[in-house]
């Protein structure tokens, strides 16, 4: 099986299986996603929603979080992974984004990535998920679950894996593609506990042909 007939497989399975994949993130406006997603480095999304209504109960606009106070925002994030670094970064995004973008959440990778806390990834996220740009966010998840299907091959960092990617799947379908690959890693092809008995995608799998199939 060459690479394109690879990718076709595993899109046609997401297509059927996943059909509406989306972040699994609570929030209603550009903002409020933002803010979520630079809490969720490190972090589940379930903690990451257990704690989001109150802090935009409090700061519900980058007018407000910019005149935040260090330590009610901290005490509003604790249970987050790395609150010290993420306060501190909210109250700077927050400030940039009034100072420089006229308290709009730009839809640039380029822009977004001058934010504190905002990294290339977490650009991507944005811009595709609110724009649905083409634009591919390469996390923990989509790293793992494309080179164990065989949709990378030899990538050693993210944005490797990101270029990989975004050359094979269809442009209309990258903002989606990058849910089911989040959505297969979360719930079916874990880290240390792949459930291959329920995956619809082992006869493709390199990973279960190296090693489920010879245990």
């Amino acid at each position: 099986m060459n690479r394109k007939e690879r990718y076709a497989v595993v899109i046609d399975y997401f297509q059927k299986n996943i059909p509406e994949a989306e972040t699994e993130l609570f929030y209603d406006n550009p903002f409020q996603l933002l803010v979520a997603v630079i809490l969720s480095a490190q972090c589940t999304d379930k903690r990451v929603n257990l704690t989001t209504p109150k802090l935009f109960q409090q700061f519900p606009g980058p007018a407000e979080l910019a005149e935040a106070d260090f330590d009610v925002l901290f005490s509003l994030i604790r249970s987050i992974s790395y609150p010290n670094n993420k306060a501190k970064h909210l109250i700077g995004m927050a400030k940039m984004l009034l100072s420089d973008f006229g308290g709009i959440v730009p839809m640039i990778v380029d822009d977004l990535v001058k934010l504190p806390g905002v990294g290339r990834k977490t650009a991507n996220v944005i811009t595709s998920v609110i724009d649905q740009q083409p634009n591919m966010a390469v996390d923990t998840h989509v790293f793992r679950v494309s080179a164990r299907l065989g949709l990378t091959r030899g990538a050693k960092t993210p944005l490797a894996a990101e270029k990989q990617l975004i050359k094979e799947i269809p442009a209309d379908l990258v903002h989606r593609a990058h849910h089911w690959l989040i959505l297969h890693g979360r719930y079916t092809c874990m880290a240390r506990n792949p459930q291959c008995a329920s995956c619809g995608l082992v006869s493709i799998c390199i990973f279960y042909k190296k090693n489920v199939t010879k245990t």
